[in-house]
C-alpha cells in the first residue's frame, strides 16, 4: 500500500458492516491493507496467504468483497477461488503486481497494479459497496 502510514489512516466508518475477505500472501502489503480497511470500518478476513487459509475463512464467514493477489507464493494462483467465490456472488478486486493484460477478467469488478493506494483501492470500493444491497 502506498499513500498512508499508521499516523494518517482515515478513521471513518466509511466501510461499516462490509465483509472483506483479504487474499495477500506478502505479510508486509496484507498486514497494511488490514490496517487500513478496519480504519474504515471493515470486518477483514485474513489477510490469508494460501488459497487453503482464504477458503478456510470463507467457511466460517461469507464476505461480500474478496481483494485478492493473483499470484501467490509457490507459484499457488487465486484463479480458481476467484472462480468460487464469483460463484457465490462475492465481488472481487485483483491486485496484482502482474500485467493486467495477463489476467483473468471473469466479472471481477477491477484489476488494480501494485502498489495501490488508499484512494485507488477506495475508489473501487465505493462503487462495489453502494450496490450491495443490491444483491
Amino acid at each position: 500500500m502506498t499513500g498512508s502510514t499508521v499516523h494518517n489512516l482515515p478513521s471513518s466508518g466509511e466501510l461499516k458492516g462490509v465483509s472483506i475477505l483479504l487474499v495477500e500472501d506478502s505479510w508486509h502489503v496484507g498486514k497494511a491493507m488490514r490496517r487500513l480497511l478496519s480504519a474504515l470500518g471493515a470486518e477483514v478476513l485474513g489477510p490469508a496467504g494460501t488459497i487453503v487459509d482464504a477458503e478456510r475463512l470463507v467457511a466460517e464467514r461469507h464476505p461480500d468483497i474478496a481483494i485478492v493477489d493473483i499470484n501467490l507464493r509457490h507459484g499457488e494462483t487465486s484463479t480458481g477461488l476467484i472462480d468460487r467465490l464469483l460463484e457465490q456472488d462475492v465481488a472481487i478486486i485483483i491486485v496484482t503486481g502482474y500485467a493486467a493484460s495477463s489476467l483473468p477478467t471473469r466479472k471481477v469488478e477491477a484489476i488494480l497494479q501494485k502498489p495501490v493506494s488508499k484512494e485507488q483501492l477506495l475508489d473501487k470500493l465505493r462503487p462495489i459497496i453502494a450496490g450491495l444491497s443490491d444483491r
